[in-house]
């Protein structure tokens, strides 16, 4: 456990600190880049939000206020709680046309700075659970690397970075949004920015 909570925040850090970005959309406190290495397409959403970091950090690590914010979370339960810093959590999302709606068992690591300029660190990713196997009403699938960096700006305002690599699994959710027929990522982050302030 101690090696898969330092590897999911040392993945996270490692995305975020990719070259290569490219931006695809830019509104008032939203950005949005991609980035693409072989089959996987990484996605950084960039927000600015009006509450101090600290308070920002304390609602995303907790995944049970997700679903007030953020539409592809139908459910979110606590299976395990690891640590102060550790929670597992079973989570389902929504089905997309044609297919069982999809289920994720996740760890949750998350990370006060160390020192003044590091961000709080919420990292994600899809873990196995014996307690928690396939279920037929589901289509389990899998988060490799998710998560958010919040930087305090000052002491009333923060960037909220949120990152996520993307699987088959998560790509019917993103493919109308890149496309642009579809503003889910924008409106999911305008509604974090909401949800936060």
């Amino acid at each position: 456990q101690v090696y898969l909570s330092y590897s999911n925040i040392a993945a996270l850090t490692h995305l975020a600190g990719k070259p290569g970005w490219d931006t695809t959309k830019t509104l008032d406190n939203v950005k949005i880049w991609t980035h693409e290495e072989g089959a996987v397409l990484s996605l950084k959403v960039e927000m600015q939000v009006k509450v101090p970091s600290h308070v920002a950090f304390s609602l995303l690590s907790d995944f049970r206020l997700r679903q007030r914010w953020d539409r592809h979370f139908l459910t979110c339960e606590v299976l395990q709680a690891v640590s102060e810093e550790e929670k597992i959590y079973h989570v389902t999302a929504p089905p997309t046309t044609g297919h069982k709606p999809k289920d994720f068992v996740i760890l949750v690591s998350q990370r006060e700075p160390c020192r003044p300029r590091e961000p709080y660190t919420v990292a994600v990713r899809s873990v196995t659970l014996r307690a928690a196997p396939p279920r037929p009403e589901f289509c389990r699938s899998e988060i490799l690397c998710a998560g958010f960096q919040i930087y305090s700006q000052d002491s009333s305002s923060c960037t909220v970075c949120y990152f996520s690599q993307v699987t088959s699994g998560v790509m019917p959710y993103l493919a109308a949004n890149l496309t642009g027929s579809s503003n889910s990522i924008e409106d999911t982050a305008l509604e974090c920015i909401k949800f936060l302030e």
